[in-house]
């Protein structure tokens, strides 16, 4: 090989090693919540499945780029907050009310954080919901007046709470005594029947009921206030990466169809990783679940963002005002949307849940009416077995356990609120024809069976009472 070409190639060789080694590494720190089983979408699935390595650019500016993905658990907003406004994390996920004091607390540094994205949420507020412990004998909020509720504070259960107190025309500060309890203290208490009563946000309020030491008497839709969990991003790192920020809502709309598309798969995945029971997952996730599948931001969740910062500055808990429309920044979501060929003028639009698609177990025919529809998931069942009828799945279950085969869980539906409701702590109202309504509260039964010529049952009167239809 003649000097000047060996010289040359040993000069390019050098050159790209020098390029190599000064190639640019990009941070993607994100914060989530797995137990908070609403952010699943932003965080846990994402990072179980490797969606965001799926999405990053490559092109252009990014490529050759070493990226360093980082993820770190939390178990509530606060922390991840403050790791956020430190600059240890670019991303994180959070409920309405955290996600305000996160705006907040970015202002206070002289910084700015904007929510990007909703994850998953309910228009009408299912999702936050009080609890008592099983035995006690309080079966609506308006047997609370003068007892200890627990709730975590400036959470957006408490939010939840202050307005059903308002809602029965009671003074927050002298009819009840609330006080401050996060959901890990509160699940011990109420088993040891500590305290009255606790309020608290996904999934707790469905989880202490599952694990069976706890009974719902109040879901956040009966306050008609809207709730969601969703993403927020430092303002910053967003103006420097915005295909970053758009490759993780792609990877966000990526979890979503996932898990819409095969529910007890993902909730099984989710139990797996939490150690938050699969049954609980799938009452949110499943079709027809307790909330949405929604990213977009409906003006209901907008609405709700400014209710918790004026709530939060009521509740002295911040003294910082924040202009929501510049908070809500959803141009990475449009921007995301279009990338995937998804309308987000139509989904802005759409405010159904995840559709039931399903034959009845038992007659094998299309299901078309969902007012009393249920379901069964059989223990060593890959799927959820749906019925037309509360008495249809019930007798299913007896037959089920007559053959010794055990359940994971049995859901029904709210006649009234039409939200899904797990079966064993729900209360039931039969009719002279044997047909059996589900409802969350004995009164909203008691009344419907007065009306209709029937009886209030208890799930094991309703199990026992259930004949297969005809």
């Amino acid at each position: 090989m003649k000097p000047l070409k060996k010289t040359l190639l040993i000069g390019l060789a050098a050159l790209a090693a020098a390029t190599a080694s000064h190639a640019e590494t990009i941070r993607v720190a994100i914060g989530t919540q797995d137990t908070t089983i609403n952010c699943a979408t932003g965080g846990l699935l994402i990072r179980e499945l490797g969606l965001l390595q799926k999405y990053l650019p490559k092109d252009g500016r990014y490529q050759g780029v070493t990226w360093n993905v980082q993820w770190k658990n939390f178990t509530s907003g606060a922390p991840l907050t403050g790791e956020m406004v430190a600059g240890k994390l670019d991303l994180g996920s959070m409920a309405d009310f955290p996600g305000a004091n996160n705006g907040a607390a970015f202002a206070k540094a002289g910084k700015k954080s904007v929510f990007i994205t909703v994850l998953s949420g309910s228009t009408l507020g299912s999702g936050n919901g009080i609890v008592v412990p099983k035995d006690s004998p309080v079966t609506s909020l308006s047997e609370l007046k003068g007892r200890t509720i627990s709730v975590p504070f400036a959470s957006t259960a408490h939010g939840m709470l202050l307005r059903a107190v308002k809602a029965q025309g009671w003074d927050p500060a002298k009819d009840v005594n609330i006080i401050a309890q996060a959901p890990e203290v509160a699940g011990p208490a109420l088993q040891a029947g500590k305290i009255e009563a606790h309020a608290d946000f996904v999934p707790f309020a469905e989880l202490f009921v599952h694990r069976g030491f706890a009974r719902k008497i109040f879901d956040g839709a009966q306050a008609s206030a809207p709730t969601y969990h969703g993403s927020l991003v430092n303002a910053e790192y967003a103006q420097q990466y915005p295909e970053v920020v758009i490759a993780f809502l792609r990877a966000a709309i990526e979890a979503n169809r996932l898990i819409a598309a095969e529910p007890e798969k993902y909730s099984d995945l989710i139990e797996k990783v939490t150690g938050i029971e699969a049954a609980v997952n799938y009452l949110y996730h499943g079709p027809l679940g307790l909330q949405t599948r929604d990213l977009s931001w409906k003006p209901e969740y907008r609405q709700a963002l400014k209710t918790s910062i004026e709530t939060l500055q009521l509740l002295g808990r911040t003294d910082v005002k924040l202009d929501t429309d510049a908070f809500i920044d959803d141009r990475y979501l449009r921007g995301a949307f279009k990338q995937a060929g998804l309308n987000y003028e139509a989904q802005l639009k759409s405010y159904e849940k995840l559709p039931l698609k399903a034959n009845d177990h038992l007659s094998g025919k299309p299901i078309t009416d969902f007012q009393r529809v249920a379901g069964l998931w059989v223990q060593g069942e890959p799927k959820v077995r749906h019925y037309a009828s509360v008495e249809g799945a019930l007798s299913d279950l007896r037959q089920l356990e007559a053959n010794g085969k055990a359940v994971r869980a049995v859901y029904v539906h709210d006649l009234i609120h039409k939200i899904k409701l797990l079966a064993p702590l729900s209360w039931y109202a039969i009719d002279g024809k044997g047909q059996l309504s589900a409802f969350l509260q004995k009164d909203a039964a008691t009344a419907y069976a007065k009306v209709n010529g029937g009886r209030v049952l208890d799930f094991a009167s309703a199990r026992e009472a259930a004949k297969a239809p005809r």
